[in-house]
This record gives structure tokens, C-alpha cells and sequence, in this order.
């Protein structure tokens, strides 16, 4: 598997060579910006395959570098940040961004997220399936990757889309935490159970017309997720 082109953009010097050196020693390929303003003109001339984004840059809210560039690509975006509040992270993801690491990591946590973003790259470079799904107003185009809820096409981040291909895949089935979590980032450590919880909030909010009454996808407490058959 090719390494891919890393954008970082962190302002903090310590954090920003730690990651740096870290992608170095694993023959990752980067390149690096300290602003906000930097960080997107380093996003459209190198066209990097994944941006490492620190939220908190002098002169630009990492949110909005999220926002800009999904105006034009769908690139893995993996948030780096001491915000460690569900409204930060909802935030963020809500942008559009894939996931969301807090400070402070640790260096295997980093790669192993990276190498979980390469194979969803790998995965989505791919070709698929040509069937669909269908339950109630959703339809999931495999092969295309899209989703769309009454006729309207969804607007998910990556890891959103997984996850919603994961649960129709198995539809009628309880998916555990431990389970998702495996499929989607190749584990199931604590921190990642906890974005799921964010995750499947934000899925909520672009499949169900009313989240605290779900159609699609029910909650099983302490347990996991179901999709419903409508």
C-alpha cells in the first residue's frame, strides 16, 4: 500500500514535530502549515490525501478549514485537538470531518488511525458492488457511494457513510460497540467506542426527521445499534 501525502497543520511547535517525526520514521510523505490561511492554500496546491488539523490555529477556527475544504473535496480530514467536549467534537464532525483524536495521544494511536484511513482510501478507490439498498426512503448505491433519503443525496463523511453501510448490511441485526468499532477503525479501544456515540449522533441528524424518535436506527443501551426494516 502506497503511503499517502499527509497534510499537517498545527500551530504548536512541540505537537506539530512530534507528529512530523513520528510520519517521517514511517515513511509517510507531509507536508506542514502553521495557519489556517497556509493550510488551505498547502490543501489546493499539493492535494494531499489526508489533513492532520489542530481546531485551535491563530488566526482561523479549525471548524472553518473543515467547512472550506468540503466545499471542494471529500479528503480524510483527522482532527487533533485538546478539545476533548461531545459539543467540540459534534462540531467538527458535523463539518465534515472524519475523526476526531484528542490531546493528549499517543504516537500508536495516530498510526493506527492512519492506517485505518488508508485502507478506507484503498476501499474507496475500489470498485464495489453494483447493488443498492433499499428500506423505506433510503437508498445506499454501493457501487457509487452515495446514499440518498428521498431522493435527495445525503451529505456523509466518510466514516458516517461506513457506518450506515455497516448497519444496512445487517439489517434487523444489534451490531455491538465492540463490533463497529472493529469494522469501522480496526479496534475497539475506549476512545473509540466514545466517537462512535458522537458518530451515530451526527448520522442521526442527516437520516432521521425527528433523532430523538428514530425510524432507521435504533440504540440498544450499553449494547450497540440496529437498523430497522421499514
Amino acid at each position: 500500500m502506497n503511503k499517502p501525502l499527509i497534510l499537517v497543520i498545527e500551530d504548536d511547535k512541540a505537537v506539530r514535530t512530534l507528529i512530523t517525526t513520528t510520519l517521517k520514521a514511517h515513511d509517510y510523505r507531509f507536508v506542514e502549515a502553521i495557519s489556517g490561511e497556509a493550510a488551505i492554500l498547502a490543501a489546493t496546491s499539493y492535494n494531499p490525501d489526508i489533513l492532520l488539523l489542530d481546531l485551535g490555529l491563530p488566526d482561523m477556527d479549525g471548524v472553518e478549514i473543515i467547512s472550506r475544504v468540503r466545499t471542494w473535496s471529500n479528503m480524510p480530514i483527522i482532527v487533533i485537538s485538546a478539545r476533548c467536549e461531545d459539543a467540540d467534537k459534534i462540531c467538527a464532525l458535523d463539518a465534515g470531518a472524519d475523526d476526531y483524536l484528542t490531546k493528549p495521544f499517543s504516537v500508536d494511536e495516530l498510526l493506527a488511525r492512519l492506517r485505518v484511513t488508508q485502507r478506507r482510501l484503498a476501499i474507496m478507490n475500489t470498485d464495489t458492488s453494483g447493488s443498492e439498498f433499499v428500506n423505506g426512503n433510503l437508498r445506499i448505491d454501493y457501487a457509487a457511494g452515495c446514499a440518498y433519503l428521498g431522493g435527495e443525496e445525503m451529505h456523509l463523511t466518510p466514516i458516517e457513510y461506513k457506518l450506515l453501510c455497516l448497519l444496512s448490511q445487517n439489517t434487523g441485526k444489534v451490531l455491538t460497540h465492540t463490533f463497529i468499532t472493529q469494522k469501522i477503525w480496526g479496534n475497539a479501544w475506549e476512545n473509540n467506542i466514545a466517537s462512535l456515540r458522537v458518530f451515530m449522533a451526527t448520522l442521526r441528524k442527516k437520516l432521521e426527521s425527528a433523532p430523538d424518535s428514530p425510524q432507521y436506527i435504533q440504540t440498544h443501551v450499553g449494547v450497540g445499534y440496529r437498523m430497522m426494516k421499514l
